[in-house]
């Protein structure tokens, strides 16, 4: 039986496709290419094409003995979600229920999702959990906790059992090097600062440093990327072995600063990496941080990349040995 990773040529797919390959799971990658990057599958049969092709998804359903499906296939930018959420609700949210519904033809009951913290909006508490508010404040996040709300009404209704995963800021690279992180716009803090100590930024923008935390500036929870796809990997298991329905946080549980993450990124590269203070941006909380309690028990997910130096310096290995990244865009 195979697992189905849809966005798989993505970013933290691609670390969950390698995930699956280092413990013998016959994997099928289905990515549109939009964002995802064939250099970055290490394994798997891969499908180019779209979840909204309906043809297409009969194929792929057709050809491969499916039991379980890892959903990464969204587009994922707050800023382009707010100025064209039409975009973001035809393929998040329509895609999503393009393949539910296929999954559901094709009598595959088991779904694990790449959420995110966004779903929760402004937080009400920290750290947060599971069970507080989700009022999302923009239309990405909005998408999100729709398709979460979408695999709750398809359990009901078809007895698809679904893991959601809502994440924070994920960063790093695999520990072999041969896959790291590529955006095009990037707008992750950590490679944009690594992108500047490579001289590929004139400095890196710190907006805001009056924020009521120690420093004044933001500050945000960072998993390693490895770690995120660890967990996908539990949560199939997990649904695997009859688990009901479940929403899990994962994060490492320790927020760092904006400041704190520059200064350690100019220990590990030895560049000066200048930081320039503008003003805040709209909407940025001042802390956020997860707590993963329910999935380090339930799971048994237990990060082991939780050290910022450390996840760092995985992201520099890579971005230093590939400056432009996988270089096929």
């Amino acid at each position: 039986m195979a697992v189905l990773v849809t966005g798989g040529a993505g970013y933290i797919g691609s670390h969950a496709v390698a995930a699956l390959q280092e413990r013998g799971e016959e994997i099928v990658i289905v990515d549109n290419m939009q964002q995802g990057h064939r250099k970055a599958l290490l394994g798997g049969k891969l499908y180019e094409g779209d979840l909204r092709d309906a043809a297409f998804m009969d194929t792929v359903f057709q050809e491969n003995e499916i039991d379980a499906v890892i959903h990464f296939a969204a587009n994922s930018l707050v800023g382009e979600s707010m100025k064209d959420p039409g975009k973001y609700y035809h393929n998040n949210v329509f895609g999503t229920l393009c393949l539910l519904e296929k999954m559901n033809e094709y009598n595959v009951r088991k779904i694990v999702f790449s959420s995110t913290a966004a779903t929760y909006g402004e937080p009400e508490n920290v750290p947060i959990d599971e069970y507080d508010r989700t009022l999302p404040t923009n239309a990405y996040g909005e998408t999100k906790l729709a398709m979460e709300k979408m695999m709750k009404w398809f359990d009901v209704a078809h007895n698809i059992k679904f893991v959601s995963l809502r994440y924070f800021n994920a960063a790093g690279a695999h520990e072999s090097g041969k896959i790291g992180e590529d955006h095009s716009p990037e707008t992750h803090l950590i490679p944009i600062v690594l992108q500047a100590a490579l001289g590929q930024r004139p400095h890196i923008s710190v907006f805001g440093e009056d924020y009521e935390t120690a420093d004044g500036t933001c500050i945000r929870d960072y998993i390693h990327v490895s770690d995120l796809a660890d967990a996908h990997v539990l949560a199939v298991d997990r649904l695997r072995g009859g688990a009901d329905s479940a929403v899990y946080n994962l994060g490492n549980g320790t927020g760092f600063s904006v400041k704190q993450v520059i200064e350690i990124a100019r220990a590990v590269t030895g560049k000066e990496i200048p930081a320039v203070f503008e003003a805040r941006r709209a909407g940025d909380p001042a802390t956020l941080v997860a707590s993963s309690d329910r999935a380090r028990k339930e799971l048994g997910w237990n990060p082991k990349r939780d050290k910022l130096e450390d996840i760092i310096k995985s992201a520099w290995s890579w971005h230093e040995a590939n400056p432009n990244g996988y270089g096929d865009k």
